[in-house]
């Protein structure tokens, strides 16, 4: 078969190579946000120029003749790609550190190859040439992660390759009287919408990189998205999955609940690749809502609205989302996106709510929580704010990258807590970021808001800007650093919902303790005795 260019084009992976998304999304910088970044941060520069992706050097290709003809053998002619277009796209994911090493004009790592297989038997034969020949895998779905989960991390590996899973695009099932759906692994948040719509239901999960990352994705990295007040975590969606290792086939979820021992499921939820490549998940899905209500609220500040929010969780309402911003991304209006440093929507502390399902149950729910926040000391802004949130809730990221250009440096950090630990927390964190960036010759400003609640606690997702000084990624490395030690020291977790990856595996042995890792590199070495798959990720 001829490939065509119709054809490679719907094999590459749609955001830009060196940004987030769609390069047609992209926005220059406000007048409002440009003056912010002179008064708060001596940020006063012209944007830089880019590099063209003609101009970026690829390290040569390590993969042999015969290796390439092999794997070519398996996916066939194309679905095996060494050019440079494909390898670069797949160089990496989309944090700061990695959209920071796009800029560099010297020689870049990317993959090998990149494989695209369109089916389990596909993957298999993958694992056994690799594993035969010293070849480690990198799974790729939608190129979103912020952790390092990318990297093309050879170790003692001959070469690396990618494997993309954009081929594994079915709905397989829709059980409608169980409400449930069997979803292929590449399948993006919206092309799984699409088909569960047109079938007149929805799965609900909306992270922020809803628009890019994929199913597969969503259950490997143990993802939640902006709706999980309503819907819960991805794990929490998950009924169900199969996964294809070097030792073999696990398909898993015979019932809702079971009391057969430990719940494997979960064991590969949140694996990030490192135990076998995810091909399909069957998840709970509803009916799509008939009916939606907002509703945003001013706090006098923090604690008084971290209160509320927990009380709001603990009584039961059920929003389908709340959130709560602190006073320094009030101030900003970071929340709502598109009006950034203009002027304020209230003092104090903003606060996002959000209801979706039949009327009548949307007007229940919001009642009870409306009357639990006026309780705690809320003042009602109306509906405005938080449709002005929804609308730009997706957006975020094509500032960052604005603001890099700019040179400031931008990123965001997460963790999850206690809510009695939530204060401690909160400061420790802002005051690691703060101190360490000052070290570096530059004011910060760090921005916080409570993004996911539970009964017992909630996430704190942290958004900090400063100035570019000397070389940012160690400047930013060092500060991520001190940021990461600090949850530590308050007994927090390192990530809520963004992964392990390269970048927090440091980390690791403090979160799960000697034993932990041990286990962990006990089922590694059950399940993948090569040792090929996304190495360097997650296990110490």
């Amino acid at each position: 078969m001829t490939r065509t260019d119709d054809q490679h084009t719907a094999l590459l992976p749609p955001m830009k190579w060196n940004a987030w998304g769609d390069p047609a999304a992209a926005k220059p910088l406000s007048d409002g946000i440009r003056a912010l970044l002179k008064q708060a941060l001596g940020v006063d520069g012209p944007s830089t120029q880019e590099l063209d992706a003609s101009d970026v050097t690829l390290r040569p290709s390590a993969l042999t003749d015969a290796d390439r003809e092999a794997l070519t053998a398996i996916v066939g002619v194309d679905y095996c790609r060494v050019d440079d277009q494909g390898r670069l796209l797949r160089a990496g994911g989309k944090s700061t550190l990695d959209l920071l090493r796009r800029k560099d004009s010297g020689v870049q790592d990317a993959p090998d190859a990149v494989l695209l297989p369109g089916s389990e038997e596909d993957i298999a034969e993958i694992f056994r040439f690799c594993s035969d020949h010293g070849i480690a895998i990198v799974p790729f779905g939608g190129g979103t992660s912020v952790v390092g989960g990318l990297d093309p991390i050879r170790g003692d590996f001959s070469a690396v390759v990618s494997l993309d899973l954009r081929r594994l695009t079915e709905l397989h099932s829709l059980d409608e009287v169980s409400g449930e759906a069997e979803l292929g692994a590449g399948l993006t948040g919206p092309e799984a919408e699409r088909l569960l719509g047109e079938r007149g239901y929805s799965l609900g999960h909306f992270p922020q990189s809803f628009q890019f990352a994929t199913i597969g994705g969503f259950a490997a990295t143990r993802s939640s998205g902006q709706d999980s007040a309503g819907y819960g975590r991805f794990n929490d969606m998950v009924r169900g999955l199969r996964t294809v290792t070097p030792a073999g086939v696990l398909d898993l979820g015979r019932a809702p609940e079971s009391a057969a021992g430990p719940d494997l499921r979960q064991l590969l939820i949140g694996s990030e690749g490192v135990f076998g490549i995810i091909t399909r998940v069957r998840v709970k899905v509803h009916p799509t809502p008939t009916a939606t209500a907002y509703e945003a609220w001013s706090f006098p500040d923090f604690a008084t609205g971290a209160d509320a929010l927990r009380a709001v969780v603990q009584t039961g309402t059920g929003p389908t989302v709340i959130r709560l911003s602190d006073e320094a991304e009030t101030g900003v209006n970071l929340a709502t996106t598109e009006s950034i440093g203009e002027d304020q929507i209230t003092g104090g502390c903003l606060a996002i709510t959000a209801f979706e399902g039949s009327q009548a149950h949307v007007e229940s729910r919001h009642a009870e929580t409306r009357a639990v926040m006026q309780a705690a000391g809320g003042t009602s802004l109306g509906e405005g704010p938080a449709r002005a949130w929804e609308h730009g809730r997706f957006n975020a990221p094509y500032l960052r990258d604005s603001l890099l250009s700019a040179g400031a440096l931008c990123e965001t950090l997460e963790t999850a807590t206690s809510w009695s630990n939530v204060p401690a927390l909160k400061a420790a964190v802002t005051e690691a970021l703060t101190k360490s960036l000052a070290e570096s010759g530059t004011p910060a400003l760090v921005l916080c808001h409570i993004s996911h609640v539970y009964p017992t606690g909630a996430s704190l997702y942290f958004t900090v800007v400063a100035g570019q000084r000397g070389n940012p990624i160690e400047q930013w490395s060092t500060a991520k650093a001190a940021a990461s030690e600090a949850m530590m020291r308050t007994g927090a977790t390192i990530t809520h919902h963004h992964a392990v990856g390269a970048d927090h595996r440091p980390w690791m042995r403090d979160e799960v303790g000697d034993l932990g890792v041990e286990v962990l590199r006990a089922v590694k070495a059950t399940l993948d005795p090569a040792g090929i798959l996304n190495p360097g990720k997650l296990i110490p």
